[in-house]
Protein backbone atom coordinates (compact mmCIF):
# COMPACT_ATOMS: atom_id res chain seq x y z
CA UNK A 1 0.00 0.00 0.00
CA UNK A 2 1.84 3.64 -0.91
CA UNK A 3 -0.06 6.80 -0.33
CA UNK A 4 -0.02 10.08 -2.32
CA UNK A 5 0.88 12.50 0.96
CA UNK A 6 0.79 15.82 -1.35
CA UNK A 7 -1.25 16.09 -4.45
CA UNK A 8 -3.40 18.79 -6.22
CA UNK A 9 -6.40 16.56 -7.28
CA UNK A 10 -8.02 20.04 -8.01
CA UNK A 11 -5.27 21.25 -10.33
CA UNK A 12 -5.08 18.13 -12.63
CA UNK A 13 -3.90 18.30 -16.34
CA UNK A 14 -5.87 17.79 -18.79
CA UNK A 15 -3.27 15.67 -20.24
CA UNK A 16 -3.70 13.33 -17.40
CA UNK A 17 -7.10 11.24 -17.48
CA UNK A 18 -8.48 14.23 -19.09
CA UNK A 19 -8.46 16.51 -15.93
CA UNK A 20 -10.52 14.30 -14.23
CA UNK A 21 -9.88 13.29 -10.34
CA UNK A 22 -11.56 10.19 -10.60
CA UNK A 23 -10.24 8.80 -13.27
CA UNK A 24 -6.62 9.76 -12.17
CA UNK A 25 -7.46 8.00 -8.65
CA UNK A 26 -9.00 5.03 -10.08
CA UNK A 27 -5.02 4.12 -11.85
CA UNK A 28 -3.57 5.20 -9.03
CA UNK A 29 -5.00 2.20 -7.30
CA UNK A 30 -4.59 -0.01 -9.59
CA UNK A 31 -0.80 0.38 -8.52
CA UNK A 32 -1.70 -0.07 -4.70
CA UNK A 33 -2.38 3.99 -3.99
CA UNK A 34 -4.81 3.54 -1.64
CA UNK A 35 -4.91 7.15 0.47
CA UNK A 36 -4.30 10.47 -0.78
CA UNK A 37 -3.96 14.04 0.57
CA UNK A 38 -5.25 16.32 -1.50
CA UNK A 39 -4.28 19.94 -0.78
CA UNK A 40 -5.97 23.29 -0.10
CA UNK A 41 -3.79 26.24 -1.47
CA UNK A 42 -6.00 29.01 -0.81
CA UNK A 43 -9.18 28.71 1.45
CA UNK A 44 -11.68 29.46 -1.44
CA UNK A 45 -10.57 26.68 -3.19
CA UNK A 46 -10.76 24.31 -0.16
CA UNK A 47 -14.71 23.43 -0.85
CA UNK A 48 -13.50 22.34 -4.46
CA UNK A 49 -10.63 19.74 -2.88
CA UNK A 50 -13.74 19.12 -0.35
CA UNK A 51 -15.85 18.08 -2.92
CA UNK A 52 -13.91 15.69 -4.70
CA UNK A 53 -12.99 14.09 -0.73
CA UNK A 54 -16.97 14.03 -0.91
CA UNK A 55 -16.60 11.36 -3.90
CA UNK A 56 -13.76 9.48 -2.81
CA UNK A 57 -13.38 7.37 0.73
CA UNK A 58 -9.87 7.21 0.40
CA UNK A 59 -9.41 11.14 -0.02
CA UNK A 60 -8.80 13.78 2.77
CA UNK A 61 -7.83 16.84 2.64
CA UNK A 62 -5.49 20.05 4.16
CA UNK A 63 -6.90 23.59 4.28
CA UNK A 64 -4.44 26.32 3.63
CA UNK A 65 -2.98 29.94 1.85
CA UNK A 66 0.44 29.09 -0.04
CA UNK A 67 2.92 31.72 0.54
CA UNK A 68 2.51 32.59 -3.24
CA UNK A 69 -0.96 32.93 -3.90
CA UNK A 70 -2.19 36.16 -3.44
CA UNK A 71 -5.49 36.34 -2.05
CA UNK A 72 -7.77 39.53 -1.88
CA UNK A 73 -7.85 39.45 2.02
CA UNK A 74 -5.42 37.81 4.33
CA UNK A 75 -7.07 35.22 6.37
CA UNK A 76 -7.22 35.64 9.87
CA UNK A 77 -7.39 32.85 12.17
CA UNK A 78 -10.64 32.68 12.91
CA UNK A 79 -11.10 31.75 9.43
CA UNK A 80 -8.69 29.43 8.87
CA UNK A 81 -10.21 27.69 11.68
CA UNK A 82 -13.04 27.78 10.62
CA UNK A 83 -12.55 26.55 7.14
CA UNK A 84 -10.53 24.00 8.42
CA UNK A 85 -12.84 22.18 10.75
CA UNK A 86 -15.93 23.23 8.41
CA UNK A 87 -14.75 21.14 5.70
CA UNK A 88 -12.99 18.28 7.71
CA UNK A 89 -9.27 19.00 7.15
CA UNK A 90 -6.94 16.47 8.33
CA UNK A 91 -3.87 19.53 8.33
CA UNK A 92 -3.87 23.08 7.55
CA UNK A 93 -1.45 24.30 4.85
CA UNK A 94 0.22 23.92 2.24
CA UNK A 95 1.87 27.38 4.31
CA UNK A 96 5.02 28.32 4.45
CA UNK A 97 7.57 30.97 3.45
CA UNK A 98 8.62 30.79 -0.89
CA UNK A 99 11.31 33.45 -1.48
CA UNK A 100 12.61 32.22 -4.45
CA UNK A 101 10.58 34.46 -7.03
CA UNK A 102 10.84 38.14 -5.01
CA UNK A 103 13.75 39.11 -7.21
CA UNK A 104 12.17 37.94 -10.27
CA UNK A 105 9.06 38.78 -10.31
CA UNK A 106 7.74 40.92 -6.99
CA UNK A 107 4.89 42.35 -8.25
CA UNK A 108 3.26 38.85 -8.90
CA UNK A 109 3.82 37.37 -5.39
CA UNK A 110 3.46 38.36 -1.73
CA UNK A 111 6.26 40.19 -0.19
CA UNK A 112 8.11 39.03 2.86
CA UNK A 113 6.48 40.46 5.80
CA UNK A 114 2.83 38.98 4.12
CA UNK A 115 4.37 35.82 3.83
CA UNK A 116 5.48 35.77 7.23
CA UNK A 117 1.97 37.05 8.57
CA UNK A 118 0.46 34.53 6.49
CA UNK A 119 2.44 31.59 8.16
CA UNK A 120 2.48 32.53 11.52
CA UNK A 121 -1.66 33.02 11.42
CA UNK A 122 -1.88 29.14 9.88
CA UNK A 123 0.96 27.57 12.45
CA UNK A 124 -1.00 29.56 15.05
CA UNK A 125 -4.04 28.28 13.32
CA UNK A 126 -3.21 24.45 13.87
CA UNK A 127 -2.33 24.56 16.99
CA UNK A 128 -5.33 25.47 18.31
CA UNK A 129 -6.60 23.08 16.45
CA UNK A 130 -3.83 20.60 17.39
CA UNK A 131 -3.00 19.44 13.12
CA UNK A 132 -0.45 18.61 11.99
CA UNK A 133 1.22 21.55 9.33
CA UNK A 134 2.23 20.84 5.63
CA UNK A 135 5.15 23.54 5.44
CA UNK A 136 6.24 24.56 1.97
CA UNK A 137 9.48 26.46 2.23
CA UNK A 138 12.33 27.66 -0.52
CA UNK A 139 14.71 29.79 -0.15
CA UNK A 140 14.01 30.46 3.52
CA UNK A 141 15.45 28.00 5.63
CA UNK A 142 16.44 29.88 9.05
CA UNK A 143 13.19 31.66 8.90
CA UNK A 144 11.38 28.83 8.34
CA UNK A 145 12.85 26.86 11.02
CA UNK A 146 12.57 30.02 13.19
CA UNK A 147 9.11 30.02 12.88
CA UNK A 148 8.62 25.97 13.52
CA UNK A 149 10.44 26.49 16.60
CA UNK A 150 8.81 29.28 17.92
CA UNK A 151 5.11 27.95 17.03
CA UNK A 152 4.48 24.54 16.02
CA UNK A 153 4.24 21.93 19.13
CA UNK A 154 6.69 19.00 18.85
CA UNK A 155 3.72 16.60 19.82
CA UNK A 156 1.62 17.60 17.05
CA UNK A 157 4.59 18.56 14.24
CA UNK A 158 4.39 18.45 10.48
CA UNK A 159 6.11 17.50 7.28
CA UNK A 160 8.35 19.41 5.43
CA UNK A 161 6.69 18.61 1.73
CA UNK A 162 8.53 18.25 -1.79
CA UNK A 163 11.65 18.90 0.53
CA UNK A 164 14.47 20.58 -1.54
CA UNK A 165 17.43 21.31 1.67
CA UNK A 166 20.18 19.78 2.83
CA UNK A 167 20.58 16.81 5.84
CA UNK A 168 20.96 19.40 8.36
CA UNK A 169 17.80 20.82 7.74
CA UNK A 170 16.46 18.00 7.63
CA UNK A 171 17.76 16.62 10.83
CA UNK A 172 16.58 19.80 12.54
CA UNK A 173 12.72 19.51 11.75
CA UNK A 174 13.23 15.83 11.91
CA UNK A 175 14.03 17.05 16.12
CA UNK A 176 11.23 19.02 16.43
CA UNK A 177 8.92 16.15 15.45
CA UNK A 178 8.63 16.84 11.67
CA UNK A 179 8.51 14.85 8.61
CA UNK A 180 10.06 14.96 5.65
CA UNK A 181 8.17 13.80 2.50
CA UNK A 182 10.37 13.33 -0.81
CA UNK A 183 8.65 13.92 -4.10
CA UNK A 184 9.94 13.40 -7.66
CA UNK A 185 12.65 15.58 -7.90
CA UNK A 186 14.48 12.53 -5.59
CA UNK A 187 14.68 10.61 -8.92
CA UNK A 188 15.72 13.51 -11.10
CA UNK A 189 19.45 12.79 -11.96
CA UNK A 190 21.07 15.71 -10.76
CA UNK A 191 19.72 15.36 -7.42
CA UNK A 192 22.51 13.64 -5.65
CA UNK A 193 21.77 15.38 -2.65
CA UNK A 194 18.46 14.66 -2.21
CA UNK A 195 19.18 11.25 -2.38
CA UNK A 196 21.45 11.62 0.43
CA UNK A 197 18.46 13.23 2.55
CA UNK A 198 16.47 9.87 1.04
CA UNK A 199 19.40 7.37 2.76
CA UNK A 200 20.37 9.61 5.87
CA UNK A 201 16.73 10.45 7.44
CA UNK A 202 15.30 8.18 9.69
CA UNK A 203 12.97 5.90 7.86
CA UNK A 204 10.28 6.48 10.49
CA UNK A 205 10.26 9.80 9.63
CA UNK A 206 10.13 9.83 5.53
CA UNK A 207 6.99 10.50 3.20
CA UNK A 208 6.73 10.57 -0.41
CA UNK A 209 4.22 12.65 -2.33
CA UNK A 210 4.06 13.36 -5.94
CA UNK A 211 2.85 17.07 -5.66
CA UNK A 212 0.39 16.13 -8.72
CA UNK A 213 0.47 18.29 -11.50
CA UNK A 214 3.89 19.12 -11.25
CA UNK A 215 7.44 17.52 -11.05
CA UNK A 216 7.01 13.93 -12.46
CA UNK A 217 9.46 11.60 -11.36
CA UNK A 218 11.58 9.78 -14.35
CA UNK A 219 10.70 8.20 -16.18
CA UNK A 220 7.44 10.33 -17.18
CA UNK A 221 9.70 13.75 -16.39
CA UNK A 222 8.30 16.38 -17.90
CA UNK A 223 4.60 15.38 -18.43
CA UNK A 224 1.80 15.81 -15.68
CA UNK A 225 2.47 14.45 -13.02
CA UNK A 226 -0.12 12.21 -11.30
CA UNK A 227 -0.67 10.48 -8.20
CA UNK A 228 0.55 6.70 -9.24
CA UNK A 229 3.64 7.91 -10.31
CA UNK A 230 4.22 7.89 -6.26
CA UNK A 231 5.28 4.32 -6.58
CA UNK A 232 8.46 5.72 -9.09
CA UNK A 233 9.28 8.00 -5.71
CA UNK A 234 9.23 4.72 -3.34
CA UNK A 235 11.04 2.95 -5.71
CA UNK A 236 13.61 5.34 -5.61
CA UNK A 237 13.97 5.40 -2.01
CA UNK A 238 14.26 1.64 -1.94
CA UNK A 239 17.11 1.56 -4.09
CA UNK A 240 19.51 3.81 -2.34
CA UNK A 241 18.37 2.86 1.14
CA UNK A 242 19.16 -1.16 -0.44
CA UNK A 243 16.01 -2.08 1.16
CA UNK A 244 12.57 -3.34 -0.49
CA UNK A 245 9.85 -1.48 -2.13
CA UNK A 246 6.97 -3.27 0.32
CA UNK A 247 9.41 -2.01 3.31
CA UNK A 248 9.26 1.42 1.89
CA UNK A 249 5.40 1.50 1.26
CA UNK A 250 4.76 -0.12 4.63
CA UNK A 251 7.19 2.61 6.57
CA UNK A 252 5.97 5.41 5.11
CA UNK A 253 1.94 4.40 5.01
CA UNK A 254 2.36 3.88 8.88
CA UNK A 255 3.93 7.73 9.21
CA UNK A 256 1.27 9.52 7.04
CA UNK A 257 -1.41 7.77 9.71
CA UNK A 258 1.12 8.42 12.91
CA UNK A 259 1.56 12.66 11.96
CA UNK A 260 -2.31 12.83 10.20
CA UNK A 261 -3.98 11.11 12.89
CA UNK A 262 -7.43 12.33 11.62
CA UNK A 263 -6.75 10.58 8.42
CA UNK A 264 -6.29 7.14 10.03
CA UNK A 265 -8.63 4.54 9.93
CA UNK A 266 -11.01 3.28 12.80
CA UNK A 267 -9.46 0.18 14.10
CA UNK A 268 -11.23 -2.36 16.57
CA UNK A 269 -11.07 -1.30 20.44
CA UNK A 270 -8.98 -4.51 20.84
CA UNK A 271 -6.46 -3.88 18.48
CA UNK A 272 -5.93 0.06 19.10
CA UNK A 273 -3.28 -0.76 22.78
CA UNK A 274 -1.25 -2.80 20.71
CA UNK A 275 -1.11 -0.32 17.73
CA UNK A 276 -0.49 2.48 20.15
CA UNK A 277 2.24 0.21 21.50
CA UNK A 278 3.74 -0.01 18.52
CA UNK A 279 3.78 4.34 17.84
CA UNK A 280 0.98 3.31 15.02
CA UNK A 281 -1.73 5.37 16.85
Amino acid sequence: MFIDSHCHLDRLDPATHGGDPAAALAAARERGVKQFLAIGVTLEAVPGVAAIAREHDDVVISAGVHPLHRVAEEPSVAAIKETAERYGAVAIGECGLDYHYLAKAPDEVPDRETQRERFRRQLVAATELELPVIIHTREARDETLAMIREHVDPAIGGVLHCFTEDLDMAREAVRHGFYISLSGIVTFHSARALREVARRVPLDRLLIETDSPYLAPVPHRGKPNEPAWVVEVAECIAAERGISIEEVAMQTTANFYRLFRAAAPEVPEELRGALKDAGLV
